[in-house]
Order: structure tokens, then sequence, then C-alpha cells
């Protein structure tokens, strides 16, 4: 009998610890404000160098980027040779980033360019808008705003 009390109390504890952790979930999507950035002029993008940077290039492409007028930080990522950095798009585009880098260094690359449906997303492009974590957020924020 002990055992069989154990067992019911320890399901019992089990579901509502689930229940207590399901409420909390609710309570968070729920409560989530949307972000509202104050740099709407910042752009992403992204240069892809054929064969892979070594460092001592990694640095120097660093350099002559940091350079530019408009662009604040970049990553490059040496083992992949892909390239992003952030740029404002008030003082340049990423068209004129990837020509003025060019010039500066004559490097084997080319400038990324999204597809058109990409571009069309209203959300992030490698969110997936079929998923059930997407669409149970989606049915939580509409229930509660």
């Amino acid at each position: 009998m002990k055992l069989n009390r154990k067992i019911k109390g320890f399901i019992g504890g089990f579901f509502a610890l689930t229940a207590i952790l399901f409420i909390i979930l609710i309570v968070h999507i729920a409560t989530a404000t949307k972000v509202v950035y104050d740099n709407a002029t910042i752009q992403i993008s992204r240069i892809d160098f054929t064969p892979p940077v070594d460092p001592l290039e990694a640095k120097d492409i660093h350099r002559n980027l940091k350079s530019i007028p408009g662009v604040q930080h970049d990553k490059l990522n040496t083992e992949t040779g892909i390239l992003v950095y952030f740029h404002d798009n008030r003082i340049t585009n990423a068209q004129k980033v990837y020509d003025q880098l060019m010039t500066k260094g004559h490097y084997k690359a080319k400038p990324y360019i999204i597809s058109q449906e990409m571009a069309s997303k209203s959300v992030c492009p490698i969110m997936d808008t079929e998923s059930y974590s997407y669409k149970f957020s989606k049915f939580i924020q509409n229930i509660f705003h």
C-alpha cells in the first residue's frame, strides 16, 4: 500500500509541476512585449569569399572594412569565408561597401543577395512559420492582445 501511495504522489507531483510550467510558459508568451528598436537605419549585409580566408587576410579585411564610413561591426568566419557586417543605411549601402572593400584589397568575393521570397517574409527568414511552436506562440499572443 505504501508503494502505491508513493507512486500516486509522484505522478500527482509530476502533473502539478507540468501544469505550473505550462502556465508559466503561457504567461511569458502573453506578457512578452514586442521589441522596438531605435536603430531602424542599421542594416546587416553579407559577403562570401570563395577560398576560405586565412587569419592574416581576415585581419586585413577587418581593417579595410572598418575604414569604410558607415560600417559599424563585422564578423568573419575564416572557415567558411562568410563575412557579416552591420552598416548604417543613411551613410552607405551594401553595394558601396562591397565596391570599396574590393578596391582596397582585391579579394575573390561576391556580395550575398537574398531571394525575393526571403525578402518578403514578415518574420525571420530562418523561422519556420509552419512549426507548432510558432503557431502556438502566435495563438497565445492573439488571445491576450
